[in-house]
């Protein structure tokens, strides 16, 4: 009891200094925002030692893939595949055939493309009886086709190409597909955000206009990079959300408009230092680490409940402000410590696993629920 009375004793005597104090740390976390960076790459749950991550790498490194890294010179990374398809009759129509060449050549234009596999540009293997080789030839060298040449072409895949036959057709011949493969380089940055969203999308979008065919699109760089402009987007969401809602049944609760935003700036400025934290630590926000923010809001707000509660109590019963503040601190600031301890306690223990992500998550979940709890018990008080 004669600890937190120091503390309660401590918190009401230097208000201005711990306001300066907390508005300081603000502004230093804050500074680390510019530090965030979102994840490129898939979220890898389990360790490396893991038997599983064990047979996932010697699958990538199997000779046979040592080979087609060779020939095709960037399948270091196995995510850098991009494939649009059209399952399309009207697909085989001048017009329509002529433009789906001209998407493969568009796309093939920007630096973060390494090749592109398409119709416009596929080879045969043809003898060179002169120089007694193999040479690479192209199959139409015409870069606009007619209706004739289109037939042509399409007899020639089916019947003396059959490698093409299966990688740029499919489903019986039904499903037509152009592949796309990314510099390695570019797959695991922030280029590969940029150019999936702003140059290659909008090409996407601009065919399905002009043509009415619906192109579907799969690859990993092209998954991850929807999923972590998700993960951006929903932060923002799941933010401005949890605000609302327990914004709302504080207010139910309470009906004071100054009770119920100050408990909003305390949680907005944890959710600002918790944002903080992961920029200063350098980690990714990743699809856990995502979570802290509101996360943050849900345990700081029963922070404030207690805390208000209980002033209220007791300044009911005393009508002294001081007094209260300090039963208030001394009574509910054991109580509190206990159960943001506990809350921290069970996320920390992520810390003991040898997931790297889970690891992240731990401990900046672990720490940021102990600062929502400083931040209430100072905050709240001299508020």
């Amino acid at each position: 009891m004669n600890f937190w009375s120091n503390v309660a004793n401590l918190i009401l005597k230097n208000r201005i200094i711990i306001l300066f104090l907390i508005l300081g740390l603000t502004f230093f976390w804050s500074n680390q925002w510019k530090n965030i960076q979102f994840t490129y790459t898939e979220a890898k749950l389990l360790p490396d030692d893991h038997p599983e991550s064990l047979i996932y790498d010697d699958f990538k490194n199997k000779f046979f893939l040592k080979i087609i890294n060779c020939l095709l010179q960037q399948f270091g990374e196995e995510g850098n595949l991009i494939v649009i398809a059209v399952k399309d009759s009207l697909l085989f129509s001048e017009k329509n055939f002529n433009e789906w060449n001209k998407l493969s050549q568009k796309i093939n234009e920007y630096p973060e493309v390494n090749f592109v596999l398409s119709f416009d540009n596929i080879k045969d293997l043809v003898k060179d009886n002169d120089n007694k080789r193999f040479v690479l030839k192209e199959i139409f060298e015409n870069s606009k086709f007619d209706s004739e040449s289109i037939l042509k072409f399409k007899e020639k895949i089916f019947y003396d190409l059959p490698f093409y036959n299966k990688l740029l057709l499919g489903n019986e011949n039904r499903t037509v597909r152009t592949i796309i493969y990314l510099n390695t380089e570019i797959v695991n940055t922030e280029i590969r955000k940029d150019f999936i969203l702003n140059n290659f999308i909008p090409l996407i979008n601009q065919f399905e206009k002009s043509t009415a065919l619906d192109i579907k699109v799969s690859g990993m760089p092209y998954i991850r990079t929807l999923n972590a402009q998700n993960i951006k987007d929903e932060i923002g969401l799941f933010v401005f959300t949890a605000l609302l809602v327990t914004a709302l049944i504080f207010f139910l609760f309470f009906r004071s408009y100054r009770a119920t935003f100050i408990s909003m700036l305390v949680v907005i400025i944890g959710v600002g230092w918790a944002f903080g934290v992961l920029g200063w630590l350098g980690y990714e926000i990743t699809i856990l680490t995502a979570l802290i923010p509101p996360l943050i809001i849900v345990i700081g707000i029963p922070n404030c409940i207690f805390l208000i509660n209980k002033y209220q109590q007791e300044f009911a019963k005393n009508r002294n402000k001081l007094k209260s503040l300090e039963s208030v601190i001394i009574k509910i600031g054991n109580a509190t410590l206990m159960t943001n301890l506990t809350t921290a306690s069970g996320f920390a223990t992520f810390i003991l696993t040898n997931s790297q992500v889970l690891k992240e998550f731990g401990i900046v979940a672990s720490l940021n629920i102990m600062a929502i709890f400083l931040l209430s018990l100072l905050i709240i008080p001299i508020a």
